[in-house]
């Protein structure tokens, strides 16, 4: 099996509705939600066909994921605030679901999700399975819980010498109810299976991006055009530290990114105007920081290189930064106080063992003199920027 978070086709089964197994080729999307069906190959050469849960009972990859096919009664209710029920009570309905098996043994634990959903299952030895229930309503204008999970988890388990403090404070997560099942299957000597999804190790990226700025402003006057001025293309540099965070699930592919930057933008431009002295002495500068917030998704090639594309919102703010008008003679003519507005990033780049990088950045037109009225302006950036991961 490739140790890479591509997207790829691995060694799985799957078991028919007449409980045939069949060794295959499973597309593994590292589901954030519980797939109703899956894509799949007899051999790596084969054409993809599709299974769905009409026709498979079970299915799994290698040994880091499995799902079954049941029946089972779920509560769906809202945890949203607009749409939240009084009703302290589930409200169940019957569906046939694939159920991802957590922990497997005498004392089984299995996750559903879907959107903002989230509901565990449980099976003790021969019993049905049967939803933990944990739901959030209104009461007297207040949010509160039904904990009851607790008491089933006390009821189903207390001969397996798990008590009241067991389960006091155990929280409606997966972490804290695989730890619970595990313990409980040790209890009573029972062999089991722990399925957990190979994911990237490091979560979280901090990397150092110095780079090349490739700039350019032009300002204008509506009531008069002698002043305006397009102060042409410069090159300057810039240096970011970036944040990424991985989202754990979707094979690592998505990721969360910001990057303060800081940047500078710096030019003079002497023109023959009908003014005092006979010239226009225009000079921009312009140094701020920036930070960007995006989201970044990867490509990935093979083990070692992977291409990604990001798009960014960026803040900007900016420190002794302005545009001066003077004549020849040194005199002032007028000076107007940069005050950036936001604007977008577009990137695409190239990533090499997850420790060097580089991207190519297109920002959006940035207003830069949008509270002086009568004023505007277009301040453009092209970026090449290259990237060294720290961690």
């Amino acid at each position: 099996m490739h140790s890479f978070s591509q997207i790829l086709f691995e060694d799985g089964y799957f078991i028919s509705t007449s409980n045939q197994k069949i060794d295959c080729l499973i597309k593994n999307m590292d589901w954030k939600r519980n797939p109703g069906e899956f894509e799949y190959k007899l051999t790596q050469s084969a054409m993809i066909q599709t299974a769905t849960i009409e026709t498979v009972k079970e299915f799994g990859i290698g040994g880091i994921s499995k799902y079954i096919r049941a029946i089972v009664k779920i509560d769906r209710s809202s945890d949203n605030i607009n749409s939240m029920s009084s009703e302290r009570n589930p409200v169940f309905h019957e569906e046939r679901l694939f159920l991802k098996v957590l922990v497997e043994g005498e004392a089984s634990l299995f996750l559903y999700e879907d959107k903002n959903l989230t509901r565990f299952f449980f099976k003790n030895k021969d019993s049905e399975i049967e939803q933990l229930v944990f739901k959030r309503y209104r009461l007297n204008n207040k949010i509160v819980q039904n904990e009851y999970y607790k008491q089933q988890l006390l009821n189903n388990f207390e001969s397996q010498n798990l008590s009241s403090n067991d389960v006091r404070y155990i929280k409606y997560n997966r972490k804290d109810l695989e730890q619970f099942f595990i313990k409980a299957n040790n209890q009573t000597g029972t062999e089991y299976s722990s399925y957990n999804s190979v994911e990237k190790k490091e979560l979280f990226n901090l990397s150092l991006r110095p780079g090349l700025n490739v700039s350019n402003l032009a300002v204008q006057n509506a009531s008069s055009d002698f002043r305006n001025v397009d102060f042409g293309n410069k090159y300057g540099l810039r240096l970011g530290i970036e944040a990424e965070f991985i989202l754990p699930y979707y094979k690592n592919k998505w990721g969360i990114i910001t990057e303060p930057t800081y940047q500078y933008y710096s030019s003079t431009k002497s023109e023959t105007k009908d003014i005092s002295g006979g010239e226009l002495i225009s000079e921009v500068n312009y140094q701020s920081i920036e930070i960007p917030v995006g989201v970044r998704h990867y490509f990935y090639l093979n083990e070692k290189s992977k291409f990604f594309v990001n798009v960014s919102y960026i803040f900007d703010f900016s420190s002794n930064s302005s545009v001066e008008f003077t004549r020849n003679d040194g005199s002032l003519l007028s000076k107007l106080e940069i005050e950036p507005r936001r604007n977008l990033a577009l990137g695409i780049g190239y990533k090499f063992k997850d420790k060097y990088g580089l991207e190519l950045r297109y920002l959006t037109d940035r207003e830069l003199l949008g509270s002086h009225v009568q004023w505007s302006s277009e301040y453009r950036t092209f970026s090449v920027i290259f990237a060294y991961s720290l961690f």
